[in-house]
């Protein structure tokens, strides 16, 4: 990152919640890029990382700046800590970003698996004769006729990371789209005027390195999941959330201790295991996003206030975190989240669910359609407040 960052007077809970969506984009981008393996995805993700190292310090300017004395500086210091948490997920998805970039090889069998783990999400540059360009995202109703979502727009070198319906979309924008497979090549035909080849997803060969790709990709399903919680701890100052963001990144460690085992193991057997070197990479860096969402929680943690401005932030920003119990008699009641198609019906998807009346209070996380919920089970959704409203009446009795 290059040029000189000045102070200016800025709301620090708007930066607060910027950073928080961009850390969140990038993470979803960073993946992506490994996927598909793209160059262009990756570049995308070290230009949001240069503009999250610019939120970063105006925040931190700004909160200097707020703090006259003791008593501000206690208060003040968990949401330095929160920008820092921020700032580490961020290098971290530009470490995995170039992974892509510098050419630093990974097993075909880590693109075999992350399909399962990840959203499609495609980069497309409109052209000027797209049937979406000069439209806004209402006359264009893109998510209800297709399910794709336009989760971002660059715009030169501007973000534009909330669209909403009035955003217009302008030829040369890059839209970051989000959707099912069989829905977004259409929408990316559409945008481009490029033909759209899916990811090729190779076969995994090596059990033990199959087993190493397996770590990695529930490490980085529970690292997400740590992230989200960690910001749902400080917007309901639960302390509950927080320990389950400490246990999950304690179970990060170990599945990294696995992964480190089961890759030793298959670099005795594979051809060439320098290739190896890339999945290290990403195991290392998705690590640091499970540390990272530690640090958001930590004032939580230690028993001081969420300071009003942080959870301001996570209130009004792109996606809200929300956590609600399955009641004996609801609809959801002892039904399949895509039986009662929770996702369609409410706008909400269900990143985990915790069974606390199970022998074991275990976890699920990223469930799918068959996932069944009974009475006790504790859902954590994300979407817009509007939504959420639809799913605690589907799970209220």
């Amino acid at each position: 990152m290059s040029g000189r960052v000045e102070y200016e007077p800025a709301s620090v809970k708007d930066l607060l919640a910027e950073m928080k969506d961009t850390a969140e984009l990038l993470i979803d981008l960073s993946y992506s890029a490994v996927l598909h393996g793209s160059d262009d995805v990756a570049a995308e993700v070290l230009k949001l990382e240069e503009r999250m190292d610019v939120l970063q310090l105006r925040a931190r300017m700004s909160l200097l700046m707020a703090a006259r004395n003791p008593e501000d500086a206690e208060t003040l210091a968990p949401v330095l800590g929160v920008v820092g948490a921020a700032e580490k997920i961020s290098d971290a998805a530009g470490d995995i970003a170039k992974v892509v970039l510098e050419d630093i090889r990974v097993p075909d069998a880590i693109r075999a698996a992350l399909p399962e783990a990840v959203e499609s999400l495609e980069r497309a540059e409109l052209t000027v004769d797209s049937a979406y360009a000069g439209r806004t995202l209402l006359d264009v109703n893109l998510e209800t006729e297709t399910g794709v979502r336009v989760l971002a727009i660059r715009r030169g070198g501007d973000w534009l990371l909330n669209p909403d319906r009035d955003t217009e979309l302008v030829a040369g924008d890059v839209l970051l789209l989000r959707g099912p497979e069989d829905r977004i090549g259409g929408v990316y035909e559409t945008a481009t005027g490029e033909s759209y080849e899916p990811p090729a997803v190779p076969e995994p060969s090596i059990d033990d390195l199959g087993r190493a790709v397996d770590s990695v990709v529930t490490m980085k399903n529970m690292s997400e999941l740590s992230v989200d919680l960690a910001y749902g701890a400080v917007l309901f100052d639960s302390t509950d959330l927080a320990a389950e963001v400490v246990e999950l990144e304690a179970e990060v460690d170990a599945l990294k201790s696995r992964f480190e085992a089961w890759t030793l193991r298959a670099a005795s057997r594979v051809e060439d295991p320098v290739s190896l070197r890339g999945l290290v990479h990403i195991a290392t860096a998705t690590e640091v996003i499970s540390d990272a969402a530690v640090e958001i929680s930590e004032g939580v943690l230690r028993g001081l206030d969420t300071h009003v401005v942080v959870q301001e932030a996570v209130e009004e920003s792109d996606e809200v975190i929300v956590r609600e119990t399955v009641e004996a008699g609801s609809a959801l009641d002892g039904a399949t989240l895509g039986g009662k198609e929770v996702a369609t019906e409410t706008g909400m998807r269900v990143i985990a669910v915790r069974r606390p009346d199970a022998e074991t209070d275990e976890w699920v996380v990223q469930p799918g359609p068959e996932t069944e919920v009974t009475a006790g089970d504790v859902l954590l959704a994300k979407g817009t407040r509007a939504s959420a409203d639809r799913l605690r009446d589907l799970a209220s009795a």
